[in-house]
């Protein structure tokens, strides 16, 4: 029931939830709203009023009423902590939003970090690529290793890491050059649009759904074919070495 938890290596979302946990309070801040919202749609997929909630809080309360099982996650996150490898790099965003490079999320606490799943909505995703409008991002979720049991041959993406900055990727199948979507992707270092990687080797762990390492931003450099549209990127930051070695190879079979 704690599998949300298993792979979280940001110190500042476990301090936080740990905190939260021995004290529930109100945010202080857009950050912990955030962070908050990351907490319960580790635990749910809809919002707190289809569940018959008040609010997030009421959520997280309802799923820990029991003594041992609120014990038993704040063991989780104390575990966590204390077996943290990764050195998190600072997000490049413009607007508030508590991911922190190189560290693992999972696709609701993506959303809720972003604050597409919320107090207030958490509508349906099951996309590869997302378009946050009002934050003029778009982030691109990348499964590195495909099987054919968990994708059609349409989405058979061939992507991969080229070197530790630069990251080739397709769209999907169905896209051609001179759609706007695709037109976002070449012209954004023009608009200012902003395009975020987040990448996992496979998309299970185990009997578990793997998380996704965040890559941060990345430069359009080029473009070729149709349907799909293949891209090179140019990251920000380079690709911890430990991805990078499956990241390199690991070419859509």
């Amino acid at each position: 029931k704690f599998s949300s938890f298993f792979h979280i290596d940001s110190k500042r979302l476990l301090d936080y939830w740990l905190a939260y946990l021995k004290m529930p309070k109100e945010a202080s801040n857009e950050t912990e709203r955030l962070m908050l919202g990351m907490l319960y749609y580790s635990f749910y997929k809809k919002k707190p009023a289809q569940l018959g909630f008040k609010d997030l809080h009421e959520g997280i309360k309802d799923f820990l009423k029991e003594d041992f099982v609120k014990e038993e996650l704040m063991d989780v996150l104390r575990y966590q902590l204390s077996q943290l490898t990764v050195l998190p790099e600072a997000n490049e965003y413009p607007f508030t939003c508590p991911l922190e490079v190189h560290c693992h999320y999972n696709v609701n606490q993506i959303m809720a970090a972003f604050d597409y799943f919320n107090q207030d909505q958490s509508p349906e995703f099951r996309e590869g690529v997302k378009y946050f409008a009002d934050k003029k991002t778009d982030i691109f979720l990348i499964n590195l290793n495909k099987s054919e049991k968990d994708f059609s041959p349409s989405t058979m993406y061939e992507d991969y890491a080229i070197n530790a900055q630069l990251f080739h990727w397709q769209s999907q199948s169905q896209d051609r050059p001179a759609s706007p979507k695709i037109q976002r992707y070449i012209h954004q270092g023009e608009t200012g649009n902003l395009i975020s990687l987040f990448v996992r080797e496979f998309k299970k762990q185990g009997n578990y759904t793997a998380a996704y390492t965040f890559l941060g931003n990345a430069d359009y450099v080029s473009s070729a074919g149709e349907r799909p549209v293949s891209f090179v990127w140019h990251l920000h930051q380079a690709i911890p070495a430990s991805l990078l070695a499956k990241a390199n190879k690991a070419i859509a079979l």
